[in-house]
């Protein structure tokens, strides 16, 4: 009998299951890898983003190859399923393994193929949490509170753990790490690669493919430094915990001109292909801690723990448990087309004109620039959650299904009514000019809500709270800020919602 694998290309890793169920019997096993054009044409994705997943897969297969395995690798193919389907008649695949894939629209797709041989989805091992265990653990709860599933998984992996209590004696640092970008900062500089040979070919072909015309005029190519292999990844986790982990804490959700990446991971694009795994990046984060407890802040080892294996694992528990029509979810009927300004960056709002730009250039913006400043604009302007989560998607490197409509849907845009929060993450200009340096170089005033000099940030927050008050109210922490809108000045009101509506209109 003959098994052959299917390895994905978010799956990069010799330990995902599909292949351990074989892995002493190299020999009598066929493992298969496909880039699909018509898969990667679905949206206008970053060219960054097609260059990183499919130079990782090349390197992958050449080195499953050097460990003994036999590899059929089909570059620029048309589809995934006709080389699919070659392959199996070529290699007389009995059986077809696969290990179970993290996209939803994938997983449904690989259903509906008529395959000629049988199909095993072998459970899915690239997080901490494999799906079945997070919905035991989510069935008994009338709410899913992310902390309470944080703290479970510090308990379940001993992480950060004395015994059942929590080191430090608080679970969460959280309050800690808010501090504003204020005086002289020197952050670090992130480590960056130069293309090699495989991944330089695919840059060239890129660069005058036809297929890739539209990408070319919203995305840069070049100068692309993203690591392309395990190797290299785990030299970014290395330098990570040894020059930014000891200060990622304090200035985590500072925002500063010109500073693409401050004292943030640059980790999730490899996590996300498999190229790394969660439990190996906390674990060094953890022992790192050990060894430098006299002079290291926990607060900082703390939030990034936190982000790994609270918040990514939180991430993906959900996404497998909300039902299919998820993606469609619109709690607040927003329907305000995406405005043009989201692909090329020409904004007279700096903040958005900034981490546009940024995003434009490499594929990456840090998770407030993603939530406070992307999808929070998205959210009080009343933009189309789907439009917003498919612009999400195409723009950053890290991006997947199952990433963003958690984060866009239910954390950025509240578009599924508090399944996943407890409030919207709603926010005037106060908010950006207190963490970040951008309204400073701005065109409009961060201080006026109405004028010509009106900052955009502030006549929509008041005009969301005022135009959705009846649900609002019912929201957690809400009825004090909706309170403000009894406060305002005669006539104020009418006209936030009066330019407001004038700046739809205009877009």
């Amino acid at each position: 009998m003959t098994i052959g694998v299917w390895v994905l290309g978010d799956q990069l890793w010799e330990g995902q299951a599909a292949l351990q169920t074989c892995a002493d019997q190299k020999e009598k096993v066929s493992v298969l890898m496909v880039e699909s054009l018509q898969h990667c044409l679905e949206l206008p994705y970053h060219l960054q983003k097609l260059v990183l997943v499919w130079s990782a897969m090349r390197h992958f297969a050449e080195e499953l190859r050097q460990n003994g395995w036999q590899v059929t690798y089909y570059q620029l193919a048309d589809n995934f399923e006709q080389p699919l389907q070659e392959w199996i008649q070529q290699q007389q695949i009995d059986e077809l393994r696969v290990m179970r894939p993290t996209d939803r629209p994938f997983a449904r797709s690989l259903q509906s193929m008529q395959l000629p041989c049988p199909i095993e989805i072998v459970p899915n091992n690239r997080f901490l949490w494999e799906e079945g265990e997070f919905q035991r653990w989510a069935k008994p709860r009338k709410r899913l509170l992310m902390e309470d599933f944080y703290r479970e998984g510090r308990r379940r992996f001993n992480i950060l753990m004395e015994g059942e209590h929590p080191v430090g004696g608080k679970w969460n640092f959280d309050k800690e790490n808010r501090k504003p970008p204020k005086g002289k900062i020197e952050t670090p500089k992130p480590i960056h690669f130069e293309p090699d040979a495989i991944t330089q070919e695919i840059i060239d072909w890129l660069k005058t493919a036809p297929q890739f015309e539209q990408h070319r005029q919203y995305w840069k190519l070049e100068p692309f430094h993203w690591g392309v292999t395990h190797h290299q990844a785990k030299q970014v986790l290395d330098n990570f915990i040894q020059a930014q982990l000891s200060g990622f804490g304090p200035y985590q959700d500072a925002m500063l001109t010109g500073e693409h990446t401050m004292w943030h991971a640059l980790l999730s694009p490899y996590l996300n292909l498999g190229l790394l795994h969660p439990l190996e990046v906390v674990q060094a984060a953890e022992q790192a801690y050990y060894e430098n407890q006299a002079e290291w802040e926990l607060s900082s080892v703390e939030g990034f723990v936190r982000q790994v294996m609270g918040w990514r694992e939180y991430m993906h528990g959900v996404y497998a448990l909300v039902s299919n029509d998820y993606p469609e979810k619109n709690w607040f009927n927003h329907t305000q087309p995406l405005p043009e300004f989201f692909w090329t960056g020409e904004t007279k709002m700096n903040c958005l004109h900034q981490i546009i730009s940024q995003t434009r250039e490499i594929g990456y913006a840090h998770h407030i620039q993603r939530l406070m400043v992307l999808a929070n604009f998205a959210l009080i302007a009343g933009l189309s959650p789907q439009e917003t989560e498919q612009w999400f998607h195409a723009a950053f490197i890290d991006a997947y299904d199952w990433v963003m409509q958690t984060n866009v849907i239910g954390m950025g845009m509240f578009a599924d009514g508090g399944v996943l929060a407890s409030k919207p993450y709603a926010a005037s200009a106060n908010y950006i000019n207190r963490m970040s340096d951008y309204c400073k170089s701005c065109h409009y005033s961060a201080s006026d809500r109405t004028g010509e000099k009106a900052c955009p940030f502030n006549f929509f927050y008041w005009d969301f709270l005022a135009r959705h008050r009846e649900k609002l109210k019912g929201q957690g922490r809400m009825s004090f800020i909706l309170n403000n809108l009894d406060k305002m000045k005669d006539g104020e009101l009418a006209e936030i919602q009066a330019q407001a509506t004038d700046w739809r209109r205009s877009h």
